[in-house]
């Protein structure tokens, strides 16, 4: 393993905490995956970073030597960023639109809207699971704008010098085998479910609290949740060995199904972010129109989506005399 920023920001982290513990709630990971970073760090780096005690943990000689080069090169590469971000805002003859989103066809939906909104614009992406991280790559300038989500009605992730708007609200789905007992039926009441194993993609929002309350409310307690890749989770679902968590845009797959829930107890709202001072109206406006129409797109491809949506529109308002 190469040593790379992140670990050098972790390492910064568990010393300014003192603790594993603390350092994990700042960091938002489990204590044991921080752990078990520290422990790859260590071995990439060939000795024992942190002694650790009754009262936390405590740098050790090669730990001080590490943080100690830590704190000259953070700051330099936050700068290097933040100027980077400078010149990258300075108005080009030729668009450029650099997109992040989490996983999901509404990433790729949006660089073909856009490719018909500006045909000359140059056009990059790059994916994260996390949230944060996206809202933390536009707060440094590193993005330009981001597709994220919430669970329900909570928060955006990042800074206060984000603005966050709202593209569109789906159902979560869940997604089944197609030889699934339950796969004919055209929505499932989630209480029908309480003996499956689950899978869905990994996250740092409240999705994981909101669905084990929602399976509380059904009366019962999930057995087990494997949080992984779209890819594997897909896998997991179609061999049977799980019932898969997804948002209802995901598109129809061969061997999976996807249904709605009874009551839909779960929803996830798509967003589209920006930092505040970094971009003009009416870049704005045209990126948030298209995130809008892709996401319009990107829904008439899962069939489930579509009857869902036909049964759940609001009807239209009558005509006036």
């Amino acid at each position: 393993m190469e040593l790379e920023l992140r670990h050098l920001k972790t390492i910064r982290a568990i010393a300014d905490a003192g603790s594993l513990t603390r350092a994990a709630t700042d960091l938002g990971v489990a204590q044991p995956a921080l752990s078990a970073q520290l422990k790859r760090i260590e071995r990439a780096l060939g000795g024992t970073l942190f002694e650790r005690g009754r009262h936390g943990v405590r740098a050790t000689a090669l730990g001080e030597l590490v943080l100690e080069r830590a704190r000259v090169v953070l700051p330099a590469v936050t700068e290097l960023q933040q100027e980077a971000a400078r010149f990258a805002r300075t108005p080009r003859a030729t668009a450029c639109f650099r997109l992040g989103g989490t996983h999901g066809p509404l990433l790729g939906a949006l660089v073909d809207r856009l490719a018909d909104a500006v045909p000359d614009a140059r056009v990059t992406t790059c994916t994260s699971w996390s949230e944060r991280e996206l809202a933390g790559w536009l707060a440094e300038g590193r993005l330009d704008f981001a597709l994220a989500g919430t669970c329900g009605s909570a928060s955006p992730p990042g800074a206060e010098d984000l603005v966050w708007r709202e593209v569109a609200v789906d159902p979560v789905f869940v997604m089944l085998a197609a030889g699934h007992p339950l796969a004919r039926r055209a929505e499932l009441d989630l209480a029908e479910l309480a003996g499956e194993e689950w899978a869905c993609v990994p996250g740092d929002g409240c999705f994981g609290d909101c669905f084990t309350a929602a399976c509380a409310r059904s009366g019962f307690t999930p057995r087990r949740m494997y949080e992984t890749d779209t890819a594997a989770l897909v896998h997991l679902v179609r061999v049977g060995r799980a019932v898969g968590m997804c948002r209802a845009t995901f598109p129809d797959t061969p061997g999976v199904v996807t249904r709605p829930l009874v009551g839909t107890p779960l929803t996830w709202r798509h967003l589209l972010g920006w930092h505040a001072v970094a971009q003009r109206d009416s870049t704005v406006a045209t990126v948030l129109a298209r995130a809008r129409m892709a996401h319009a797109g990107v829904a008439v491809g899962n069939d489930s989506y579509t009857t869902w949506l036909s049964a759940h529109r609001a009807p239209a308002p009558p005509a006036l005399p």
